[in-house]
């Protein structure tokens, strides 16, 4: 009996050694390695990419989506979108959280219709005849072979931080009568932001949509 308890106990006494090396190695030291290293090493991406604007001011991340819209009136169930800026792609994937009410907290994920789906062809039929009603100006009109597959689709997440360069200079001409400012510096200002494919051959051009709506407010403020 003697030896079997003294064995018992060299036994967890073993495992409770392994256990309190293990947290710490592996729970302590290692999180904080890697940690130390991608503070140096890229600073901007391990504290969230996040995008200043020109006060210095925190104001997202360039790997998350942002919508602007106008704040929702009564009667309303979803906000019009703020037409003087430059808006993203849909988010009809988002959804709203049920299990924790006490926070509003937004779910990303996508909607998962097919191709055929009723609900999902009269979203993007709804979308593009909104596209072509709120981006056509005095002087220039929209037809719907012009609106692009990312104006009237949301992405797998919903939060998709671009838009395709098409959409951007589609939305270029009202965003210039909103903001009284000249449709070429507009598109210039697409132009600028356009980021070209990841080593010149990975994914499609693209814009951030905050970075460019943060240069917008820049321009505008300049006059």
């Amino acid at each position: 009996m003697n030896n079997s308890a003294a064995n018992t106990g060299r036994v967890l006494w073993a495992g409770l050694r392994a256990l309190l090396v293990l947290s710490l190695v592996c729970g302590v030291l290692y999180p904080l390695a890697v940690t130390g290293i991608a503070q140096v090493a890229m600073p901007g991406k391990a504290n969230g990419s996040e995008i200043k604007d020109a006060r210095g001011r925190v104001v997202g991340s360039e790997l998350i989506g942002q919508r602007y819209d106008l704040p929702l009136k009564d009667g309303e169930e979803t906000p019009a979108p703020d037409l003087r800026w430059f808006q993203p792609r849909p988010s009809n994937g988002l959804g709203t959280n049920s299990v924790n009410t006490q926070y509003a907290i937004i779910l990303s994920g996508a909607t998962n219709r097919s191709g055929d789906n009723a609900d999902l062809i009269q979203w993007v039929t709804d979308a593009k005849a909104a596209v072509v009603k709120d981006n056509s100006t005095a002087d220039h009109k929209v037809k719907p072979s012009d609106v692009p597959a990312d104006a009237v689709t949301s992405s797998g997440s919903g939060l998709d931080p671009h838009i395709s360069p098409a959409y951007a200079k589609l939305q270029a001409h009202r965003v210039a009568e909103r903001n009284k400012l000249d449709v070429a510096t507009v598109e210039k200002l697409v132009a600028d932001h356009t980021d070209d494919r990841i080593l010149g051959f990975i994914g499609e051009p693209r814009i951030n949509v905050l970075k460019l709506n943060i240069a917008l407010k820049d321009l505008v403020a300049k006059g």
